[in-house]
Parts: C-alpha cells; structure tokens; sequence
C-alpha cells in the first residue's frame, strides 16, 4: 500500500507505517459511541455555586502558590470566520443581499478594524469605504479586508485580528486581551505571567512582531512580567486522509494527502507544559477590559475549586501510600470520589479493603480538571454528560453530539434534555500528589476520535480527527463541572459577533 516515496514522507513527518496502518483501520472499524449513564445537571454532576463558596474559591486561588499558565490554543486561521463574505465575493453580486452580508455593512464603522480597513482601501483604490459603497463597491471593501494585498484577514489567525476599540485610536488583538487576562488572575505569587500560545508556522514571526511592541506597555499598565511562549502543532500529529472505500487518498501526482487531525492534538503540547495549574481558554472567547469583571472572578472561582480539591486529593493519597487508612477512612474517600469527583461503580459496595484502597488510588491519582459550564440558551448539543468507563464506573465527561448515537432514541432523548453546555473553560492540575508530571497521553481515550466527510479537488475524502483535547484526550482526568455566568462565553465565530454588544 506504501511505496517508498511514501516511506520517506512519513518518516520525514514522524508517522510510521504502523500509524498508517492504524488509521485506515480505524476509518474501516469506526469510532464506537459513548455509553451515556446520564445527561449532567445541576444537583447530578454540574456543581452551582453559592456567594459563599464563591468568595471561598476566590481566597483559595489567592493563596496558591505554585506555579501558573495560561495555554491558548491559537494556532487556526481565521477564515471560517469569513465564510459568509468569502461567498459574498464569489457570488458575483456588487452589493449586499443577505441579511449577513447587509448587518456587515450596516455596522461597518463599529468594528474596530474599520480605521485601518478604510485607509487600506483608500491606498487600493483611491477611494474610502463610504465612497466605495456609494458606488455599489461593497465587494471591493470585502477584498481589502480579505486579500493578501490588502488587510490578509482572510489568512491570518484570529490572535492577530483588531476585535475591540479600546479608547480612541486604540485597538485590541484577541492575544492582547489574552495577555490582560493573564494578569488578572494568572499571574504567580511574584508577579510572573507564563502564557502559551499554540501557532502555525506561517505566523509565528506575526506573532512575535506583536508581542515585542505590547508587552513592554502591558506590563507597565498590569504591574506584573510576562514569559509568552509558543508552539506548532506537530506534523507527527496528522492523519492520512482516505477515498470513501478507505483506500489512501492520493493528488494528481500521486502523493498522499495528511490533514490536521484537530485540537486533539495539542494534548502533545499540553504535555510538555511545565506548571502546577494550567488555564485553557479558545482565543476566539474575549471581551474588553470594561466587561471582563465577571471572566476574571469566575476565572478565580474555578481554579480555587481546582486548588482546594486537589490538596484534599494529595492527602489522601498520601494517607493510602502510607497505609494508615482504617475502613472508616476508606469510606470517607470513597464518599468523596463519588461526591466531589461525581465518580461511581456498584462493584465498590462488595469490594474488601484492600480491594477498595487499589480502586480508591487509582481513580485518585489523575490529572484534575474544573471545566466551567454554561446554561443552555438555544437549542442542547454537545456538552457536560456523565458517561461509562471500561471498568464499569461513570464519571463527567465532555461530548459532542457526533459521539452519540443518532439512532439510540434513549441517547437523543438525554442529549435534548441537557441543561448546559460546554464553553471551553477549563483549569488543569497536571501533577500528582509527589509534585511529579503525569503523562497526559495516557489519560486519553484512543477510541473516541472522529471520522467526518471532506472534499479535496471536487473528490469525497473522509478525515480522521483524534480525540479532543477536552473530550478524548482527557477522558481518564478527574472532572468537575461547575455552572458559570453566561457573560463569561462571548466566542466570535463569525465577523458578525464583533458587532455584539460584548465586542463593542
């Protein structure tokens, strides 16, 4: 199946024929659903927080001292973004019909890439926007925001776009409103803010441009020092792409075809991640300053949670290396386990001490995550669920509804009954008990990958993407689910969200 051209290519990527092997077998076999115990709600896996437990998760957080990131995956162009103007412009048409197309120019001067878009198309065409407009151009304002030769909105990442008028003349990228965050709730005892941004290639030196001229200026107006690092998503990472009969795909000069395999990914970057308690955050889900109050507290409130759940972790944990734990401790564990970590199995009720104790140890000693869940607006999807283990237990895990089965009536009715979803808002606590790093690749569940339809030069392709990085590949972590105000989610999926009033 292999030539020796092929060989060279995979070996060159890091992939070996074995990889190879095992992704075409996977597209062959599938990916099995996930066996759902129940829909996660407040009261049955969703934790809802008083004012009291709120300031208390608030203080923990501010007595932590150990070491702190904040990992953002911003590695993916922006130009899903665009997808309706991109079809604006291939439409043929000069002025705006559909509603998406009229909203973008009805609002055009309240983005805040307006200045520099207007003064971009006065160096194109010699004409401003409104001009422009007048002359039925809108398509001409399009292009010079979208093209290469003009703004190249259409090809940069999301971290590098103007999203917000700060004050008058100032403007804000998604990776300076980052780096605000970062100091207000991730910067250590010291003053240190280590952030991680996961890039591409191509923009890396964008990125590094940028971060020279603003970081001197915010750490003067925050008061702290920032360490921002950054990596690729690994080329070893990607999948071969297959025809609809699993055979591998090749391109008209015989070559075969790798594909980004999604945020799953990262959980190789993740990995090499060197702190105590990471956040992970989209770089797509930011505001400005003026309305990041309630961000920045819930921020607190669930790494406080995180923190005083694993401190509570380590010393049981130590209690059980130690064995000093008598069967009332091992009850109280258990009681914990099955309350706070929303973790059960019916085959603990007849296990014998010792028995308990391996079980108590093993479901113990994982990373942590606190996930932050936000109440259902529209219609349920993809979100916090409590799903079956291989050993029979259930715990919280984070699906998507393509890991349910459309035909398991039982599974659909669950999926509409959730109150909640996920908003990607997650602290990590990637250490154990002795202070040591776990090895997050083997907290990931292999077989909770995804198989979807792409088309490559007019021709039906299928995709591999591996587990994500917050469903499959940290399937084996710890979860906490806890409900956060809907005013901490505010994603920009499409240029339209900019015209919000929590983008303005």
């Amino acid at each position: 199946m292999l030539n020796e051209k092929d060989l060279e290519l995979i070996a060159k990527m890091g992939i070996s024929a074995q990889d190879i092997d095992g992704q075409i077998e996977r597209f062959k076999t599938g990916f099995p659903f996930l066996r759902i115990n129940s829909v996660a709600t407040p009261g049955n896996g969703i934790v809802v927080l008083n004012d009291e437990e709120v300031r208390n998760c608030v203080m923990a957080w501010g007595q932590f001292e150990g070491t702190i990131e904040k990992f953002v995956p911003a590695s993916g162009a922006a130009s899903r973004m665009f997808k309706n103007l991109f079809g604006f412009v291939s439409s043929g048409r000069n002025v705006p019909e559909t509603d998406f197309e009229k909203q973008f120019f009805a609002g055009i001067e309240s983005f805040a890439f307006y200045p520099a878009l207007n003064r971009t198309c006065i160096k194109l065409y010699g004409s401003d926007i409104h001009a422009l407009m007048q002359n039925e151009r809108h398509v001409d304002v399009v292009k010079a925001l979208l093209d290469a030769d003009g703004m190249n909105y259409g090809a940069l990442p999301k971290a590098l776009l103007q999203f917000h008028k700060i004050a008058t003349g100032v403007v804000h990228t998604p990776l300076e409103e980052h780096l605000e965050e970062g100091a207000q709730y991730a910067a250590d005892s010291e003053g240190m803010v280590n952030l991680h941004f996961t890039v591409s290639p191509e923009h890396k030196k964008e990125f590094e441009k940028l971060l020279a001229t603003k970081l001197p200026i915010m750490e003067g107006v925050w008061g702290v020092k920032y360490n921002v690092t950054m990596s690729e998503q690994r080329a070893s990472t990607n999948t071969i792409a297959v025809n609809t009969d699993n055979t591998p795909y090749r391109d008209e000069n015989g070559e075969l075809l790798f594909r980004p395999a999604g945020h799953g990914a990262l959980i190789e970057n993740l990995n090499e991640r060197d702190a105590d308690v990471i956040f992970i955050k989209n770089i797509d889900n930011v505001v400005p300053s003026k309305l990041r109050n309630v961000t920045t507290r819930y921020k607190r409130v669930l790494a406080g949670y995180l923190v005083t759940v694993q401190k509570k972790v380590a010393e049981y944990l130590n209690a059980l290396e130690a064995k000093t734990v008598d069967a009332d401790g091992l009850k109280e564990m258990l009681s914990f386990v099955e309350s706070v970590l929303c973790t059960k199995c019916d085959e603990t009720a007849t296990m014998d001490n010792d028995a308990l104790a391996n079980y108590l140890h093993g479901k113990l000693n994982r990373p942590i995550r606190v996930c932050g869940m936000v109440r259902n607006e529209g219609e349920p999807g993809g979100g916090p669920y409590l799903t079956y283990n291989a050993d029979g237990s259930y715990s919280p895990q984070i699906l998507e509804a393509a890991q349910i089965d459309e035909n398991d009536e039982q599974a659909v009715a669950l999926m509409k009954s959730g109150t909640h979803f996920n908003p990607v808002d997650l602290v990590c606590y990637i250490k154990d008990y002795k202070g040591e790093k776990f090895n997050l690749k083997q907290y990931v569940d292999y077989n909770t990958g995804l198989i979807s339809l792409k088309s490559k030069n007019g021709v039906e392709i299928k995709a591999l993407e591996l587990p994500g990085l917050w469903n499959g590949s940290m399937s084996d972590w710890n979860t906490i689910f806890i409900e956060v105000p809907a005013e901490t989610f505010n994603p920009v999926k499409t240029v339209n969200d900019l015209l919000r009033k929590q983008h303005q």
